[in-house]
């Protein structure tokens, strides 16, 4: 209960204190126009030189006009940005992951289809931002889920480092002779927070999945209970019940406690991010970069078609409640200028949303990554809405306990994604 006023008080006073205050140029307000730009990035040491490199962008055509960052909790940001929003003030310009958490919001944005009509050619990752035909963020990012394992692993238990498995019966039993040759777990596994489904459903499911399931699911068109859906979600419950994954997954966090398992060499596998947390730059810093391989996900089902799964990842979006959207909507293209975006790659390990960058210094990971981009898939579960992915998760974490089957979790999902 301390907790919930504490947020609710915090919110009320960052809104007061953090709200837009652009009136356009040749007014003033409180003693000279300001932006304000909510996010839980701008704040990290690697994002210093992308959050410089936007505000000197923005400066050369807007040299009156002062940037204001905020930055707030990953774990409070969207209670605060939804206080925001009932309140109608607060940032100009705010910070959205892809999917649910933008398209659930929409009606507190300005569509910036015609301000970003020009970098529609230069960035990639636009569908994750869009919702009925308009665009309401610009992609940052680039993120996706890649299956990561340790090659130094694979060489100590005998099997070919440049050849993972390609099939899910291949991978439980390399797992076994990993695991038995090692000491080591096969799968690192966070879902205290209920977030490691999503990672699972993406990171496997295009090995699950029939072409046409696939494109039906990113559509909207999902059948929860048939056979392929079905088994992502008994191998979710499997994994851990023939001791796959980490001890404990339900009670690891994800960020970094699962990530921190991969790393130190305790577990061969993560299915992680490619930009710009849990990826192959934060592992380089503790495994050597050569050790760290990339794979697609494992054939599950005959015919299935793996390929990489991404969307945008992060994007910047304009406040209903601005009172210039066109000079807002002119930060966001500062945001995502290519300078920025390549100090965003130099500083955090971004896979930009600007394909035109350089990622040729960053390692053989990366370039595995960026060659699968050109087949990649849309992440399933960046097609669901924020409710749907709330119940997953807590359907997730009774899965791995047991106190839920498999098709009592599945009729739950289908009711709740019918409902949007």
């Amino acid at each position: 209960m301390r907790r919930a006023l504490w947020t609710v008080v915090l919110a009320a006073v960052l809104i007061s204190a953090g709200c837009g205050s652009a009136s356009g140029p040749g007014s003033s307000s409180g003693g000279g126009d300001t932006l304000v730009v909510w996010d839980w990035k701008s704040g990290d040491d690697g994002a210093a030189d992308y959050v410089e490199a936007a505000k000197a962008d923005f400066a050369e055509k807007h040299p009156d006009i002062t940037i204001e960052f905020v930055a707030q909790p990953f774990d409070q940001y969207y209670t605060l940005l939804g206080a925001a929003i009932q309140a109608g003030k607060g940032p100009d310009v705010m910070l959205f992951n892809g999917g649910g958490q933008l398209r659930d919001r929409v009606d507190a944005l300005v569509p910036l289809d015609s301000y970003v009509a020009g970098d529609r050619g230069r960035l990639a990752g636009w569908d994750a931002f869009s919702e009925d035909g308009r665009t309401y963020a610009a992609p940052v990012t680039l993120q996706g889920h890649p299956i990561y394992y340790n090659k130094k692993l694979y060489e100590q238990a005998g099997l070919d480092p440049d050849r993972p498995p390609a099939t899910w019966r291949d991978f439980v039993s390399g797992c076994a002779t990993i695991m038995a040759k090692t000491g080591t777990k096969c799968l690192a596994l966070g879902n205290k927070e209920g977030i490691g489904i999503q990672f699972f459903l993406s990171g496997l499911g295009s090995g699950a999945l029939t072409g046409q399931e696939y494109e039906d699911w990113i559509a909207g068109e999902r059948n929860w209970t048939s056979r392929n859906v079905r088994r992502i979600f008994e191998l979710w419950k499997e994994t851990d019940g023939a001791g796959l994954n980490n001890e404990g997954a339900n009670s690891t966090a994800m960020f970094n406690d699962s990530f921190a398992i991969f790393s130190s060499g305790r577990a061969a596998h993560v299915i992680g991010l490619m930009s710009d947390v849990g990826h192959w730059k934060d592992f380089g810093e503790f495994l050597d970069p050569g050790d760290i391989g990339v794979m697609r996900a494992p054939v599950i089902t005959s015919g299935a078609t793996p390929s990489l799964p991404y969307d945008g990842g992060i994007g910047y979006a304009v406040a209903k409640w601005t009172d210039d959207p066109e000079l807002a909507a002119d930060l966001v293209r500062s945001l995502t200028s290519r300078d920025a975006l390549a100090a965003f790659h130099a500083g955090a390990g971004a896979i930009a949303a600007d394909t035109g960058i350089d990622v040729s210094k960053a390692g053989p990971a990366v370039a595995e990554i960026v060659d699968g981009i050109e087949t990649g898939q849309p992440a399933l579960h960046v097609a669901l809405s924020s409710k749907t992915l709330d119940l997953m998760g807590r359907l997730s974490q009774q899965l791995l306990s047991g106190s839920v089957t498999v098709d009592e979790a599945l009729t739950q999902l289908a009711a709740a994604d019918r409902e949007g």
